[in-house]
C-alpha cells in the first residue's frame, strides 16, 4: 500500500472513530483483555428490514499474527 493510500485510508478511520466512538472503545477493551487462540468472535448485523446476518470465527495463530500486524498502523 502505497503513502497516498494509507492516508486515505487513516482518514477515513478517523471519520468513523469521530461518527461510531464506542467502536474503537470496544476494540480496546477487547485488545487490553488479550485475544488469545481459540477466542470466539461473533459479528451480527442487522439491516434497517430487521433481516440479520450473522458470523463467527474461532481465533489462529495466524489471526494473531495479523491483529499485531494492524496494531502496528496505529
Amino acid at each position: 500500500m502505497n503513502i497516498p493510500d494509507l492516508m486515505k485510508l487513516k482518514n477515513a478511520w478517523d471519520t468513523f472513530t469521530n461518527d461510531h466512538p464506542k467502536f474503537p472503545m470496544f476494540l480496546n477493551a477487547v485488545m487490553a483483555s488479550g485475544i488469545k487462540e481459540g477466542t470466539i468472535v461473533a459479528v451480527s448485523v442487522t439491516q434497517p428490514d430487521g433481516k440479520v446476518i450473522d458470523t463467527n470465527i474461532k481465533v489462529t495463530a495466524a489471526d494473531l499474527e495479523l491483529f499485531e500486524t494492524l496494531k502496528s498502523f496505529r
